[in-house]
């Protein structure tokens, strides 16, 4: 998924009625009434979710929804499952965004129903009165346009210019947008649905996916390994499918499939490694879906088929370790899942770590090294930019929006620490505690205090002389990074610094750089360690020599165009207005729309450019950046 950069200071703790999962929790500060409180932080509580699993559980859904692209809604049905967990337990609440209740049958039977006080965090609370025999639940409902997991797109927003397109994106907690359900990672379930659509369009989910199904506008998919709400997904578009391997594919508009099947086919190479390394993959498929450029992430690990951004499509596999994090998910996310949006380091610290492995073993130590690098850069750069609460693993998120979590913290910091254990114990040991953790936990949803009572249990009982509780405590409870933490190296990089230098310091002329064998993560650590301030005539003697503001790989054009607005340099400008119009990946977006903003030009620039693109961008990238336009 990709790493949303935030800052947001704390607002009032909400409350939720989800089940509380043993565990010690951590006291946080939370302001109340502008008086700072001690408020305690029960471990496993969901404050992000009105359900209330704890006396009455959804195990499964099945779905039928038809796709209006002229109402743009989807409208259908929502059948649950339940299961009481407390006797006489009498009420079932859902959690919902938006939605239009229509209709509330128990057994086929009609029954009293209510929506509560809705929060602009959390949406609102349906609760449905069930009789005692009750069994299962149907919503008959449709979505509102505006729903923050659903977004349409016309044709002109396509690659293909001729259908329009429809994808959702659940997390964190988008599902109840689409779907009336109890919106928390802690409460897995299996699902059915049934999809119509215009009959010359293909639909997709996160289940099983028939690449030779007939293109007919009525879909069936069913998914039955219990997943949590914020995995299930939807794509409707004119789409094709090409397949990798024995158990991999790519589904893309025609116009993009030929480049995304090459760009990706080492994708059933990096499944078998990880494979051989971590334990059997769960799913049975692994296919790819590649999106329209305004897809917010830069990729959402649905189970069966992840959801890919095309910014990383750029010829020469050089941001494929993309496709390697959503693949990891597979293992560290999807089968063993964070309980709540607390413990998302558990499935991005995780993730990240066997990213960086994944890749090692597919393209070699070097490879290796020098994404290690750029990702603690970029965790260095986030742990600047955040205040301290947020620089935590274990975030209070109590009264704030689920998807502020997003940063280079549960990523990059939950990657580094395991890094840190691997060190101590060696890779081995360390393999086989992963191996034996995925196995221990699959299809279950944990908190941090589960996995701290397991390491106690395993790797600090085995290994006590080499790691400690109190260590592992500051990695996850205290901000920033604990010192003496490992810090990447690579030596290509060291070379890269010394031409780096002698261009800087007019040693050499950038046409006399030799970059002929320079990867992109070269480029970008060139260009993302230059200083914020350079004169004109030195960039435009970059520029000049090769072309940057012309680049068609996204991540090194990024890079570029953060130069060109830090020092105003105007000739890439008209670029980095057609940049921010046509991608709408947070990552690539956000860093450029919050550097404009500190100018009054720059601003300017920023607002006719999101006033222009705001149509074709994902609620999500909206929320993301009208801060920096209407502040």
């Amino acid at each position: 998924m990709n790493k949303l950069c935030w800052i947001c200071l704390a607002v009032p703790v909400m409350f939720s009625c989800s089940q509380p999962v043993t565990g010690s929790g951590e006291t946080a500060l939370s302001q109340h009434n502008d008086t700072a409180v001690a408020k305690h932080i029960e471990a496993g509580n969901d404050y992000h979710s009105f359900s209330n699993p704890d006396e009455i559980t959804v195990t499964h859904l099945d779905l039928a929804l038809t796709a209006d692209f002229e109402q743009k809604q989807l409208k259908g049905r929502a059948t649950l499952d339940i299961v009481r967990q407390q006797a006489g337990a009498d009420t079932l609440v859902l959690d919902t965004r938006d939605l239009n209740i229509n209709s509330v049958t128990v057994n086929g039977q009609s029954v009293d129903y209510s929506l509560g006080a809705s929060d602009a965090n959390l949406g609102t609370p349906l609760s449905i009165s069930l009789p005692a025999n009750a069994k299962q639940v149907t919503v008959n409902y449709h979505t509102s346009p505006e729903a923050s997991g659903v977004q349409w797109l016309t044709p002109a927003q396509t690659a293909g210019k001729q259908h329009p397109f429809l994808f959702t994106q659940a997390q964190a907690i988008h599902a109840r947008s689409f779907i009336p359900l109890q919106d928390s990672p802690q409460v897995r379930i299996t699902y059915d649905a049934n999809i119509k659509t215009p009959a010359n369009l293909l639909a997709v989910m996160s289940a099983s996916n028939n690449p030779h199904t007939e293109r007919d506008g009525d879909y069936s998919f069913s998914m039955p390994q219990p997943i949590p709400s914020y995995l299930i997904a939807l794509a409707i578009g004119d789409l094709q499918f090409q397949a990798m391997g024995d158990r991999t594919g790519v589904y893309a508009e025609p116009a993009l499939l030929k480049a995304a099947a090459a760009e990706f086919e080492d994708t059933e190479s990096m499944l078998e490694l990880t494979e051989e390394k971590y334990g059997p993959y769960r799913w049975d498929r692994y296919d790819l879906l590649i999106l329209p450029p305004s897809f917010p992430f830069g990729g959402m690990e649905n189970p069966r088929l992840s959801f890919i951004t095309p910014t990383v499509i750029a010829g020469d596999k050089s941001l494929v370790s993309l496709i390697a994090h959503e693949l990891a998910h597979s293992w560290s996310g999807n089968t063993v899942t964070n309980a709540t949006w607390r413990d998302l380091w558990l499935n991005e610290g995780f993730t990240t770590y066997l990213t960086y492995r994944i890749m090692e073993m597919l393209y070699g130590p070097d490879r290796y090294n020098m994404e290690a690098v750029l990702g603690y850069q970029s965790l260095q750069s986030d742990i600047d930019a955040l205040p301290e609460a947020d620089q935590k693993l274990a975030i209070d998120l109590r009264g704030r929006n689920a998807d502020e979590v997003f940063s280079d913290i549960p990523y990059e910091k939950g990657a580094l620490m395991l890094r840190e254990i691997e060190q101590k114990i060696g890779r081995e040991a360390f393999d086989k505690f992963l191996l034996n953790y995925f196995e221990h936990f699959a299809f279950e949803s944990i908190t941090t205090d589960v996995f701290l009572t397991y390491l106690d249990k395993t790797l600090l009982k085995d290994y006590p002389e080499k790691l400690s509780r109190a260590r592992i405590e500051q990695w996850i409870f205290q901000p920033g990074l604990p010192e003496g933490a490992p810090e990447p190296q690579s030596d290509a990089f060291s070379d890269i610094d010394e031409v780096r230098q002698r261009w800087l310091t007019d040693k050499r002329d950038a046409n006399e750089i030799d970059t002929t064998l320079w990867t992109t993560h070269e480029w970008l650590y060139f260009l993302n360690n230059l200083p914020d301030s350079l004169p004109a005539q030195k960039l435009e003697e970059l520029d000049n020599a090769f072309s940057l503001t012309q680049s068609q790989n996204n991540e090194i054009a990024h890079s570029w165009l953060m130069i060109a607005v830090k020092n105003e340099y105007k000739p890439a400008y008209d670029r980095l207005y057609k940049y921010l119009v046509n991608i709408g990946r947070n990552k690539l977006v956000k860093p450029l729309y919050r550097e404009l903003a500190k100018t009054p030009q720059g601003k300017k620039l920023a607002t006719k450019a999101f006033n222009e693109a705001k149509a074709g961008y994902h609620p999500l990238t909206i929320k993301a950046n009208e801060g920096f336009i209407n502040d």
